[in-house]
C-alpha cells in the first residue's frame, strides 16, 4: 500500500473517530440534563464540551495538514488543487469549533448573568447549531477522506 493511500486512510479512521465523539456529545449532553440535577449536569456537560472543543482543535489541526500534504500529491500528479475539498471541510470544521464554542461560550455565561444582548437560550441555540454543523462537516470529511485518491 502507497505511503499516500495509508495516510489518507489513517485521516478518514481519526476524522470518523471525531465524527463518533461528537455524535455522542450530541447524546450524552441531553443524557445528563434527564438523569442529573440541572446544576449538576451543567457543570459536567460544561466540562464535556470543554474537552470536545480542545480535542477538536487538536484533531481538526491534524486533519488540515493531512488534507494540505493530500492536495499537494494531487497537486504535484496534476489531479487537484493543491486546496481540496478535504482541506475547506477540516477548516470548516475548526471554524465550527471556534465560533460555536470559544466565541459563544462567554457570550453565554455574561447571558447567564443577564447582561448581554442574546438571550441565554437563543446563544445556546446558535453554538447548538455549530455543533451540529461540525457533526455534519466531519462526517462528510471522514467519507471523502475514505474514498480512494484520484
Amino acid at each position: 500500500m502507497k505511503a499516500a493511500t495509508l495516510a489518507a486512510r489513517s485521516y478518514a479512521w481519526l476524522a470518523g473517530v471525531w465524527a463518533l465523539m461528537t455524535g455522542i456529545g450530541c447524546i450524552a449532553a441531553p443524557a445528563l440534563f434527564a438523569g442529573l440535577p440541572r446544576a449538576d449536569a451543567g457543570r459536567l456537560a460544561a466540562r464535556l464540551f470543554e474537552l470536545d472543543a480542545t480535542v477538536g482543535l487538536c484533531v481538526g489541526a491534524i486533519l488540515a495538514i493531512g488534507a494540505l500534504q493530500i492536495g499537494r500529491d494531487r497537486a504535484e500528479r496534476g489531479t487537484g488543487s493543491r486546496f481540496g475539498r478535504e482541506l475547506i471541510l477540516a477548516l470548516a470544521a475548526l471554524l465550527c469549533i471556534v465560533v460555536g464554542y470559544y466565541a459563544l461560550q462567554p457570550m453565554m455565561e455574561t447571558a447567564r448573568a443577564g447582561a448581554a444582548a442574546l438571550s441565554f437560550g437563543a446563544l445556546h441555540g446558535i453554538a447548538s447549531a455549530f455543533f451540529v454543523a461540525r457533526l455534519a462537516i466531519v462526517a462528510v470529511l471522514a467519507w471523502l477522506l475514505a474514498e480512494p485518491l484520484a
